[in-house]
């Protein structure tokens, strides 16, 4: 299979195999209208299978859901057909309007202008608690 490369835009690269579709739906690139493509189960020497992310465009993306979804991902930034930036991701701190708390009795949950703040309570886990009620966020 053979998809072309980009001449400006973001390739977000090593993510782990079937983690894409997922960090497609949280950066909400079904609302975009540049062009796109999700390859999936890709060959990689260091991963063994991996997925793919190529955005044909200069757009901002929240590097915190990248993070989240898949740590260890790259981002790269091209210009002109040329690699300019290679950005290695880790799980951030804190998760701002990411997710949301799936604890009913959060504040979050009759305050809607309150924004969905989790932190990072175990690197090792990957587990995430919200700022207000403690609970743990969901798995992904």
């Amino acid at each position: 299979m053979n998809v072309d490369s980009i001449r400006d835009g973001i390739v977000i690269d090593h993510i782990t195999a079937g983690c894409g579709r997922k960090l497609y739906q949280l950066l909400g690139l079904e609302n975009t209208d540049v062009p796109v493509a999700m390859l999936t189960n890709v060959a990689s020497a260091k991963l063994g299978r991996k997925d793919i992310i190529k955005i044909d465009a200069e757009i901002e993306v929240n590097f915190d859901v990248i993070g989240y979804v898949d740590p260890g991902a790259t981002v790269n930034v091209i210009r002109n057909g040329v690699l300019v930036e290679k950005k290695q991701i880790d799980m951030p701190e804190t998760l701002v309007n990411v997710i949301r708390c799936k604890n009913p009795r959060c504040i979050t949950s009759c305050e809607q202008e309150l924004s969905q703040v989790f932190r990072l309570s175990d690197r090792t886990k990957k587990e995430y608690r919200c700022l207000y009620c403690e609970t743990k966020a969901a798995v992904l």
